[in-house]
This record gives structure tokens, sequence and C-alpha cells, in this order.
């Protein structure tokens, strides 16, 4: 059993093949690891979670053990996080984009009245039935986020 985060109650993100730091987790995965990528890398992957580049670029440059980077920087990595598969892009909407630590294949659901966003397992849909869907189309990924409200009883 994984243990949590005292501070955020979270479990820590499990990097792939059991790398010990996250210079050899980043090296592993074709990407050389600088100061300012090993910096974003930390945050991002202390514990599974979905973040913002706003929010990744703020707790990169409020820790006082690393350097500040720049929000270009921050954007560039991620990009180059989710380019080699190690990062997952979940777009809420146009305006407001995550990055999720779980790249393995699920769902999230949205409570729209407070922003939490949680993971799921996949659900079984029949795509035979989708209309617009040709035979000829291969589909490479589906990603559904079911948005929820409170209940106001």
């Amino acid at each position: 059993m994984q243990s949590t985060d005292a501070k955020t109650g979270k479990q820590p993100a499990k990097i792939a093949g059991g790398f010990n730091c996250i210079n050899d987790f980043l090296s592993e995965h074709g990407i050389k690891p600088t100061r300012q990528r090993v910096a974003i890398a930390t945050h991002i992957f202390e514990t599974e979670q979905h973040l913002s580049a706003d929010t990744i670029l703020e707790r990169v440059n409020d820790d006082a053990t690393t350097t500040n980077v720049s929000k270009a920087t921050v954007y560039n990595t991620l990009k180059l996080f989710v380019r080699e598969g190690i990062l997952k892009e979940v777009a809420l909407d146009p305006q407001r984009i995550l990055f999720d630590t779980n790249t393995h294949h699920h769902h999230h659901v949205l409570n729209l009245d407070n922003g939490d966003i949680r993971d799921i397992q996949p659900v079984s849909i029949n795509l035979s039935e989708i209309e617009g869907l040709q035979q000829h189309h291969n589909i490479s990924d589906v990603d559904l986020i079911i948005k929820v409200r409170d209940n106001k009883d």
C-alpha cells in the first residue's frame, strides 16, 4: 500500500520504473535534466495531481531551494513533458488546461462549484454508435470529463 503525504494528504506520484530521483526519471525519458526542468518536475511529480501552468510557476518560484524560472520556461517544459508522455494535458475548456501526473488511460469528474477534479476509471462507451465516427477513423484517445454541481437541498 502506498503512503500519503502528510502535508497534502495525497499519494506520491508513481514515477515509472522505480526511479530514485527526478534526474534519472527525466534522462530515461530522453529529457535533459536541466536545473529548471528538475525544479519544475520536482513540484509536478511530488504527488498525483492536476495543476495549471500558473500554479506550477508559482510553486517553483516560491520555493526558496530553486532558482526562479520564467513563464515561458514553464510552458515549454510542460509541452516537452506532454510530448515525451510523462505528463497528460487535460483541457477543461479552451481557457483552462491542467496537467495531470496520471498518464494512464482514465477519465475525470470536475466539480463546477469548487473546481475539484478527480480521476475515475475508464467507462465503457460503445464508440460504434457515435454519429460522425467513420469505419476508416482510428481513435487515438478518448477524454471524458463529467461536470457536476453540488446538490442544493
